[in-house]
């Protein structure tokens, strides 16, 4: 099972939700998304398990903001999402 990385727009707020998901065997130990959207700050959204075997977390943003975001695993273990609009140095960037 892939990565997921769902947008969900809400034109009447003007907001997107972000759902970022990966498949939960494939985790070892906690996983969450820091990014430009939580200043950067680990643990602030952790994955958690689901019962369809994936492990996510969702933040609300802007519409027309760009997100720079990688996962931070266990042990300090960065790594980004094949799902993103692209990824650079900085990590995952997505544009909602």
């Amino acid at each position: 099972m892939p990565p997921v990385l769902k947008k969900s727009r809400s034109a009447k707020s003007g907001t997107c939700t972000l759902t970022f998901a990966l498949p939960t065997p494939s985790l070892d130990g906690p996983v969450s998304v820091v990014g430009t959207f939580n200043d950067w700050t680990p643990a602030r959204h952790v994955l958690r398990k689901r019962s369809n075997g994936m492990s996510s977390t969702s933040v609300t943003v802007p519409v027309g903001t760009v997100v720079t975001f990688r996962y931070l695993g266990d042990g300090g273990k960065w790594f980004d999402d094949i799902d993103a609009d692209r990824v650079t140095n900085e990590g995952s960037v997505v544009a909602v």
